[in-house]
């Protein structure tokens, strides 16, 4: 199979079939070489990628690079030298292809590593970034944020003195390389690859990435890579004799098995609740929360947290009316809690792009925003991002009148198609807020609806008349209220 040797996911099909992403860019040979200078900026400003020159952005067929000549090819090779300051580090490959003529030729990759202390900036002192498939360049204030984040090491790139290749799992290694098309491949070579065998004083050392990623016992190096689940009864914590703690699991293993694991088990622990379906008058059983939205926070607390800190770990609580999902570390660079949604960035670039392949971080800031749209989905409040002190914390809320249905009672309530046909939008209404509620006065249905006392009334009358409400209570009674006949 033709491949890059280099990144083994790039194939000749990926090449020609896949869109551009965070990580990949085609162009033409037919363009100028100091237009590509942006993209050599962006891609080592972030998590690093490989330009593909040789293949049309526009058509995705094989041009190849032959037909430039000697002398362009060679100036597409220093472009990063010559276009960029300081020069990023990179590998360049060829690749032998057929053309779209039919005739033998050349793809050249440029693969451009992550700039982890610096930034890379064009000839003309602009500056980019990769976000998702786009080149942005950045000004102001973002531009400071990220010459502010490129001011330290990343923490996943310096080398572990202590861990070996014998401490790695060899199962999980093996994943990885069936997920990256690169099982003929030696470890050390895939390791070699993705950044994750450094040298150092004459020999080769394991990055803290690596072993945060594939330890057979992560825990012997890094006791704080876990995730902590507590449960509170209630909607706070107490403390002394007071103390409402019922569940406190810590959840250790490397990070390409800490999220499966969080999945399972915190999976088990939240709740399901019946509710009326307003458009079919039938009840469903919905979650207490939409899963993407719980297991995507996870999945980017374990992606974008500081691993660097000391001491610190993942924690979800879960009280009676919210989950909340802490990470050590503030939000990386040039991401706010106001632009989360259309910005994304990356602490730990080696390791988001592991769990990328892995299929977990998803691109084009697709996860955040759907973690949005999933609550309102469900009716639920918008997520909550906070920065409590040196962390990220988001916030679900669900819904107390969804949370306090009485499930078993209302799991076999039913209203015939017939009938619930012939109801109005407003007696609908009517029945999907008494749906949730074990009984109901005059006083709370006008509030809900919005309407008069009198139309309420005529609503309510019809719907007992269909024998699907039942009224409690003399007329003119104070305490009067209304509840569901279960069918």
């Amino acid at each position: 199979m033709i491949r890059s040797e280099i990144n083994p996911i790039l194939t000749l099909d990926y090449l020609t079939s896949q869109d551009e992403n965070k990580h990949f860019d085609r162009k033409s040979a037919k363009i100028k070489v100091a237009d590509i200078a942006d993209l050599i900026s962006a891609f080592a400003n972030a998590e690093g990628g490989t330009i593909a020159i040789g293949i049309s952005d526009k058509t995705k067929t094989i041009e190849g690079i032959n037909s430039c000549g000697i002398e362009k090819i060679n100036n597409f090779l220093n472009a990063p030298k010559d276009c960029c300051k300081p020069m990023p580090v990179y590998d360049d490959e060829f690749l032998d292809v057929i053309n779209n003529k039919g005739e033998q030729d050349r793809i050249l990759f440029l693969h451009i590593h992550a700039s982890i202390d610096q930034i890379i900036r064009t000839v003309n002192d602009s500056t980019y970034l990769r976000i998702g498939d786009k080149t942005k360049e950045l000004k102001g204030v973002d531009l400071r944020n990220l010459e502010y984040s490129k001011s330290t090491r990343h923490y996943e790139d310096e080398c572990n003195m202590d861990a070996s290749l014998s401490d790695l799992d060899n199962d999980s290694i093996m994943e990885y390389k069936r997920y990256i098309k690169a099982s003929h491949l030696s470890t050390e070579q895939v390791l070699r690859a993705r950044g994750f065998l450094k040298k150092q004083g004459g020999r080769e050392y394991l990055t803290n990435a690596a072993v945060l990623l594939f330890a057979q016992n992560v825990q012997q190096f890094y006791p704080n890579c876990r995730v902590r689940f507590v449960r509170y009864e209630g909607n706070s914590a107490q403390v002394g004799t007071n103390i409402n703690i019922i569940r406190d699991v810590n959840i250790e293993c490397s990070i390409v098995k800490i999220i499966d694991e969080a999945k399972r088990f915190i999976g088990s622990q939240l709740r399901e609740f019946t509710a009326l379906d307003q458009r079919t008058g039938k009840f469903q059983i919905v979650p207490e929360y939409p899963e993407f939205a719980w297991l995507e926070g996870i999945v980017n607390a374990v992606t974008h947290r500081e691993y660097g800190m000391s001491g610190s770990y993942i924690k979800v609580t879960m009280y009676d009316d919210r989950l909340e999902i802490l990470s050590p570390g503030r939000l990386p660079n040039i991401v706010t809690v106001s632009n989360i949604q259309v910005t994304r960035y990356s602490r730990n670039p080696r390791i988001a792009r592991v769990l990328t392949d892995f299929g977990w971080v998803r691109e084009l800031n697709e996860g955040v925003k759907r973690i949005y749209s999933d609550m309102k989905e469900l009716f639920l409040d918008e997520p909550i991002y906070t920065e409590p002190e040196q962390s990220v914390k988001l916030v679900l809320k669900n819904n107390i009148v969804m949370r306090t249905m009485r499930q078993s009672a209302r799991a076999e309530a039913n209203v015939s198609t017939d009938i619930w046909n012939s109801l109005d939008d407003l007696e609908r209404a009517i029945l999907t807020y008494m749906g949730s509620k074990a009984k109901v006065t005059r006083l709370e249905l006008e509030a809900y609806t919005g309407k008069a006392r009198r139309t309420v009334l005529l609503r309510l009358n019809r719907l007992i008349e269909y024998g699907l409400v039942r009224r409690y209570g003399r007329k003119n009674d104070p305490v009067q209220y209304y509840e569901m006949v279960l069918q």
